[in-house]
């Protein structure tokens, strides 16, 4: 068998026309996102403040596939369809039966799989007439993609990046510059979230929201833009698992198993969503596995409750698996998913046991990346990484039962602005922060008083 890589491209007309909705497969009433100084659900009049009508229809949307604007198919031409490719050097490299596909965001003009969910989010605030969006940003892939967004729409862009990445990341600030945008380091002396979280230097995503919504609450003509969690975030990624569909349908395979890194839940959603709804509605026995960093183990360590989305409280209080708005998680390299929380979404399929979550530690998921590189060539940014981690443990217990399982991973961005990470573990210089039981109970000390959770 030759060990040369195969692709599976697909043609510009077979970008997916609609996005799948996910929120109407899944088992029970959604639970709704409260207002946070009420306590009761959160309307589309609270909502309003921040996002555009269009986007809040999508959040809520009932309907099970929502039509893609052409404006925004437009733009996806740019760089979509993205290729799926067949790893057997890795397979070889790994001595297992499994086959292994990883499914390549790294193609979008940011690198990432950002851009799916940025161009449309952009398009729905110029439509509604909005001059400027403010967001946040761990490891810059979200920052530099909505900034290449607002680019394509006339919209100005301002971007408050995770301090710790802020540092170790310079050439994704200057991606987002060259596209336009305004970058701060987060926490900042601009909001009063900032200066109140000074004593927390490296910053997190938690807090670099908060300064992101309260430059939006406070300026009619600015929106608030989000990378991650939300329904119509997940909801737009879901052309990757669309395209991946017919690709391996194409290479006249089925995955067994899917598996994605997550942090607030947009790469996993995007990649396993379309593969879920199969497994809801036709009984599909696909695994999904969903892998994420032991520094910042949302999944398998947080508890199922009512949480804000931000450091300060200002958003509104949404049901997940959380390990306390409060918490600053140590500065990781895969900045991207060092956030407190997670898609509701994502949590709801974890808790009903269709997920399941593992977490890993840093230094054996750069092992895994290098394994990665090495055979494949292409260099992992450090949040798939984690889900290399999990192939590669796919691949071992399929070798050791002599089963020819099939592993589909989403591979979402290079590492190419990430190699000074990649520097430090190669000179044995990274460390292996976890979360300890210590950590976990001050971070759930600062939970808001809110419906218990069952």
């Amino acid at each position: 068998m030759s060990e040369e890589p195969v692709k599976y491209l697909l043609s510009e007309r077979d970008i997916p026309e609609q996005w799948v909705n996910l929120l109407v497969d899944l088992p029970g009433d959604p639970l709704p996102p409260l207002h946070p100084g009420t306590l009761e659900p959160a309307g589309p009049a609270d909502l309003a403040p921040l996002f555009p009508m269009g986007l809040i229809e999508q959040e809520v949307s009932p309907e099970p596939f929502v039509a893609i604007p052409e404006e925004v198919l437009a733009a996806y031409r740019l760089w979509r369809p993205t290729p799926l490719y067949r790893a057997r050097r890795f397979e070889r490299a790994l001595d297992t039966p499994a086959h292994i596909y990883y499914k390549y965001e790294g193609t979008s003009p940011a690198g990432s799989h950002k851009p799916n969910t940025a161009v449309p989010q952009a398009y729905e605030n110029a439509r509604a007439g909005v001059r400027r969006l403010a967001t946040e940003t761990g490891a810059g892939q979200w920052g530099s993609s909505l900034a290449f967004a607002c680019a394509l729409f006339g919209l100005e862009c301002e971007v408050f990046m995770v301090g710790s990445s802020y540092d170790q990341k310079p050439y994704r600030r200057s991606m987002i510059q060259t596209w336009g945008a305004t970058v701060h380091r987060s926490p900042s002396d601009l909001t009063q979230a900032g200066k109140a979280n000074a004593s927390h230097p490296t910053g997190s995503l938690g807090i670099a929201i908060s300064e992101a919504v309260e430059v939006a609450a406070q300026a009619p003509e600015t929106h608030y833009s989000l990378g991650s969690v939300l329904n119509h975030v997940l909801l737009h990624q879901t052309v990757i698992g669309q395209e991946a569909l017919a690709q391996m349908a194409a290479a006249g395979e089925e995955p067994d198993v899917v598996i994605a890194c997550v942090g607030g839940g947009s790469n996993f959603g995007g990649l396993a969503f379309p593969f879920l709804r199969r497994v809801l509605r036709d009984g599909a026995r696909t695994r999904f596995i969903a892998a994420e960093p032991a520094a910042c183990p949302t999944l398998t360590r947080g508890v199922y409750a009512y949480d804000f989305g931000d450091t300060v409280g200002l958003t509104p209080l949404i049901a997940m698996y959380t390990l306390g708005h409060g918490f600053v998680p140590p500065p990781v390299h895969a900045g991207g998913l060092r956030y407190h929380g997670d898609s509701p979404l994502v949590c709801a399929l974890v808790k009903r046991g269709l997920v399941q979550a593992r977490a890993y530690r840093q230094n054996e998921t750069f092992d895994a990346a290098v394994q990665f590189a090495r055979a494949e060539g292409v260099i992992p940014a450090p949040e798939p990484a984690h889900a290399i981690r999990a192939v590669i443990d796919e691949a071992e217990a399929a070798r050791e039962a002599g089963e020819p399982r099939v592993i589909l991973f989403g591979l979402c961005g290079h590492g190419h602005f990430d190699l000074s990470a990649y520097e430090a573990y190669l000179g044995g210089r990274l460390e292996d922060p976890e979360f300890s039981e210590a950590d976990l109970e001050a971070a759930l000390a600062s939970l808001p008083k809110a419906p218990a959770l069952t």
